[in-house]
């Protein structure tokens, strides 16, 4: 037989599953609304409920809310820093890089002398002695020596990164019921595998001064054993040696002495940066901490990325706050041109950036780089008033996650029939991941930081 939707009742059995069962409220439940169409509630507060327009205190024993199983997540855990970093297997944890040319140095130009007395082979030899040989030439003889690049061993250590929670077998009994979350379980796995993912790309934007005066393995800090940062990587002996203007890292113990920093933050896979040092990364702060900032300008950006392409470096993708990705935007104002409209949304490594407005230039990219968005991006610098976040110019080709265990959960407990595994009568649930960043080349990574 037809069923016939004649009455406001029969809409509602049609629509939420109740024909047959009235007072049926299962999909009205699971989506976590409060009452239905036919109820009259207009109720205020959970103290103040009123029904039909009477006070709910005569009648709190007759109506109950309901709240639904669906849990809703009410904070961002983007993880943007953690995902576009290449990911690669643990394979070794050591690896060579080349520190200075057979001669020339190791600065990004080609250095010679315009004078004679540097020999072949020299940091800045003689432009005549750099190659070019006579016919038949001696070996070993003034124009052709033997020469060799300068090497150097870079080592890093893999971290473990581990959250563990426990639930009751009470609770987990309780929540099936009462109208609870239902299978809490399921439930508290999937939140906890989303921090679990969160804090880890959170190390990868630890603040430089955070690993300050952190170096010993006590209960004040174990910074070490955290993911290096990708904050500390890009950096250089110049930036440190101007740490007593960096945001807060004068109360946590900060100098200006380079020589007495903490070797948390000088120390990066197993060398120490010092003047000059291969270990450099290209960073922009405008040359003192100290100052009071300066406002982002399309130049700052220009010239940085032209000094890691002149390294020889190749920028893949910016990470920075959702705030700087603003200031760029409205830096190009001035540029739009509204010609064939285009909608644009980058991506990179899978990660998604911004959506780029519907004109004739792009904002979601510069030159054609990704702009991609980090909610956790520090703010770096002296500036008193509101900071913008700090932009990583990153060359991933070069950079990565390398991961010696993927991240794996376990649990154990009474529901699986062992109490004892656990030591209580409930159960436990851990993730754990392996692995650190590596480099093998910074000087084609960038940071532009010291901004508002």
């Amino acid at each position: 037989m037809t069923k016939y939707i004649n009455t406001m009742r029969d809409l509602e059995n049609a629509t939420y599953g109740g024909s047959g069962n009235a007072g049926s409220n299962n999909l009205l439940k699971a989506a976590g609304i409060v009452g239905s169409l036919g109820s009259g509630f207009t109720g205020s507060s959970a103290d103040a409920l009123t029904l039909n327009g009477t006070a709910a205190t005569s009648m709190a024993n007759l109506y109950n809310m309901v709240y639904g199983q669906k849990v809703w997540a009410m904070i961002n855990q983007e993880i943007n820093p953690l995902s576009v970093l290449p990911k690669r297997p643990y394979t070794t944890s050591g690896w060579r890089v080349m520190t200075s040319r057979p001669q020339g140095g190791s600065a990004a130009a080609f250095s010679v002398n315009t004078t004679t007395g540097n020999a072949q082979g020299n940091a800045s030899p003689d432009a005549d002695l750099i190659g070019g040989v006579g016919e038949n030439e001696a070996l070993d003889s003034t124009q052709l020596e033997a020469l060799a690049p300068e090497y150097a061993t870079l080592y890093m250590n893999p971290k473990i990164v581990a959250h563990m929670f426990d639930y009751s077998e009470l609770a987990a009994e309780m929540a099936k019921i009462d109208d609870g979350v239902g299978d809490l379980r399921k439930l508290i796995r999937e939140d906890m595998g989303k921090f679990h993912a969160e804090s880890q790309s959170k190390m990868m934007v630890m603040p430089l001064e955070l690993y300050d005066s952190f170096g010993a393995d006590t209960s004040s800090g174990r910074i070490r054993e955290n993911y290096t940062s990708l904050l500390k990587i890009v950096s250089s002996f110049t930036e440190l040696s101007d740490t007593v203007g960096i945001h807060n890292i004068s109360a946590l113990g900060g100098t200006s002495n380079y020589a007495t920093l903490d070797d948390d933050a000088k120390i990066l896979y197993g060398a120490t940066r010092s003047a000059a040092s291969y270990l450099d990364a290209e960073v922009n702060f405008g040359g003192s901490y100290a100052t009071a900032g300066r406002v982002l300008t399309l130049s700052i950006i220009n010239s940085t990325i032209q000094g890691l392409r002149l390294n020889g470096g190749t920028p893949k993708v910016i990470l920075t706050g959702y705030d700087t990705i603003q200031a760029i935007s409205d830096l190009l104002q001035s540029q739009e041109r509204f010609m064939d409209a285009k909608e644009i949304i980058p991506t990179h490594g899978g990660v998604k950036g911004v959506k780029g407005a519907e004109v004739g230039f792009r904002v979601a990219t510069y030159y054609d780089i990704p702009l991609i968005p980090c909610k956790d991006m520090s703010t770096t610098g002296g500036y008193s008033g509101t900071k913008l976040s700090d932009m990583l110019l990153l060359d991933t080709d070069h950079l990565w996650f390398a991961t010696m265990k993927p991240t794996q959960y376990f649990e154990d407990g009474i529901s699986h029939g062992n109490p004892f595994g656990v030591g209580v009568l409930g159960n436990r649930g851990l993730y754990r991941t392996m692995g650190e960043t590596g480099c093998t080349f910074f000087k084609g990574q960038g940071k532009i930081t010291n901004l508002f």
